[in-house]
């Protein structure tokens, strides 16, 4: 990381000026709105955005809290001390540790030469990578289970890659983007960000793992995939013949995972699409329909509009005003 990266994030915030002067203890409604210690991502990340990176706040001890968003805590400089879960993990410098929403940890009070940032991501963002992502892999487990998981189990990924240069450098590339502040901000940072995914995806054996990761997200890969390549044609019974599973075990697993039936899914991928092509294209609303693979007008009239709150035709209309 460079000297002058660090120099500036080795200032004392006005947090931190607080802190040493009034020796108080954490500041709740600076992180939370709610009673239950959850740090919400509104108090950082305006509704617009999906990344931003805050410094961790130092000289003070957090306690037990979790967050309403993905957290990548990444150690700049010294060390991180925390009790995550059950576990007691000593991050240090150039190591990173995924959290999911659902993930308790508290953390010892760092001092002035422990420079630790944290990614606060909206889990949508993750969405629209997931059809980049192929294959069984603990950090697309992870992903997964941190956007569909709704048994609310926590879950972390501990990575020790301070020595891979490529993911140090496209950390120092998000850092730097964050404080440029510019127009193309948001979009280079969700660009790194995706690099970064892939990176640490080709890095698995560095992983350290809490236990209870959940199994059969593979499936749920394959069948967002499935969706994501057969959306006009697509079903449930030929999804099941190609990963070798009965419907109704295949049907069980999506739903657990996700919340949603095979038939929701199709139906959110085929409307999202309808809606790029009257938002993007000249063709006709009726061969758009078709398009997306359904053949009655009617119904999808109907969709679209509990969907959207318009009928197709009224948000083309909308869009060319």
């Amino acid at each position: 990381m460079e000297n002058v990266l660090l120099k500036q994030l080795m200032k004392l915030t006005e947090e931190e000026k607080s802190i040493v002067q009034q020796k108080q203890g954490v500041m709740k409604d600076i992180y939370t709105s709610q009673s239950n210690f959850v740090i919400e991502s509104e108090k950082f990340l305006r509704k617009d955005k999906m990344i931003t990176v805050r410094k961790h706040t130092r000289f003070i001890d957090f306690p037990k809290h979790k967050h309403n968003y993905i957290e990548i805590n990444y150690v700049v400089n010294g060390r991180l001390q925390q009790k995550v879960g059950k576990d007691h993990i000593s991050l240090k410098k150039g190591e990173l540790l995924f959290l999911n929403q659902h993930m308790e940890h508290e953390i010892q009070a760092c001092d002035r030469e422990d420079i630790v940032v944290n990614f606060i991501i909206q889990p949508p963002f993750f969405q629209f990578i997931f059809q980049y992502l192929h294959g069984e892999n603990k950090l697309i487990d992870f992903l997964i289970n941190s956007l569909f998981n709704h048994t609310e189990s926590g879950q972390y990924l501990y990575y020790k890659v301070s020595e891979v240069m490529e993911i140090q450098d496209i950390i120092g590339k998000l850092l730097k983007e964050e404080t440029n502040n510019s127009i193309l901000s948001e979009s280079t940072m969700k660009l790194y960000m995706g690099l970064l995914i892939i990176e640490l995806i080709k890095n698995t054996d560095k992983i350290q793992q809490n236990e209870g990761a959940l199994q059969n997200q593979y499936l749920v890969i394959e069948a967002l995939t499935y969706i994501e390549e057969n959306y006009q044609n697509g079903t449930l019974n030929e999804l099941a013949d190609k990963l070798h599973q009965s419907m109704s075990s295949l049907s069980k697993n999506i739903k657990k995972a996700t919340g949603y039936t095979f038939k929701e899914l199709l139906q959110e991928k085929r409307l999202s699409k309808s809606k790029i092509l009257l938002e993007t294209t000249d063709i006709s609303i009726k061969r758009i329909i078709e398009e997306v693979g359904y053949d009655n007008i009617s119904y999808f009239y109907r969709i679209f509009k509990e969907k959207y709150g318009m009928t197709p035709k009224t948000f083309r209309l909308k869009l060319a005003k």
